[in-house]
């Protein structure tokens, strides 16, 4: 049975926000600086992905590293920032546009180096803070 998540208090509920508002605006600007044609590879999507990725694995493998976790820490940059920059939605407007204009291999390959675009992001991140594994949402959660 899955555990149910604590109540969230005001500073955590603010540091989402902020973290959000960040991400948010790191997104829309890059997407602004490198637009991308309908069905075409959408370069600023896939790059907010991976990044994302790999900033939500260096935040928790350096979290886990410390042993002990600052919950509002991860609220404001994990749940926050990377949760605003990434944008799995967006991912797959672009890959029905990409399927619309019968662009098949495009879509196929767009979906796939983005799951492992993201998996490497986070292994990446691990490695470089010393750790293996990163930590798992029910530790974030304790």
């Amino acid at each position: 049975m899955r555990p149910a998540h604590p109540k969230i208090g005001l500073l955590e509920l603010v540091a989402v926000g902020a973290g959000g508002a960040m991400g948010a605006l790191g997104r829309v600007g890059l997407e602004q600086a490198w637009p991308s044609a309908a069905g075409s590879w959408p370069w600023a999507t896939f790059a907010v992905n991976i990044v994302g990725a790999l900033a939500l694995g260096v935040l928790m493998a350096a979290l886990r590293r410390r042993g002990s976790i600052s919950i509002p820490a991860y609220r404001l940059l994990g749940t926050g920032f990377c949760g605003a920059l990434t944008t799995f939605s967006t991912m797959q407007i672009e890959l029905l546009e990409m399927l619309d204009h019968a662009r098949y291999g495009l879509a196929l390959g767009y979906a796939s180096a983005s799951v492992v675009g993201g998996y490497a992001g986070v292994s990446l991140a691990a490695k470089l803070i010393g750790r293996r594994t990163v930590i798992t949402a029910a530790e974030a959660q304790a």
